[in-house]
């Protein structure tokens, strides 16, 4: 399916591509840690996968992020890197 402008269910986070190659090397090494870190903040949002361009990552949530969810995404990806 092809859309406009990204889902409801899509964290965009925006990167160089150096990094973005090192996470996609990784990628099930991020959803694994995003999901225990999402968890541990008992949200009910799990990240299912990682998709990428040549800007940014998209990481694709089984339901709609809220602000905090996307906070702890954001910043474990940066924080990894």
């Amino acid at each position: 399916m092809i859309t406009k402008k990204p889902s409801r269910k899509q964290v965009v986070i925006f990167m160089n591509s150096n990094n973005i190659k090192k996470i996609i090397a990784k990628s099930n090494v991020y959803i694994f840690n995003i999901n225990r870190l999402l968890r541990e903040v008992k949200s009910n949002i799990l990240a299912d996968f990682i998709n990428f361009n040549n800007k940014d990552i998209v990481i694709i949530t089984n339901k709609v992020a809220t602000f905090s969810d996307f906070n702890i995404m954001e910043k474990y990806v940066k924080v990894a890197l």
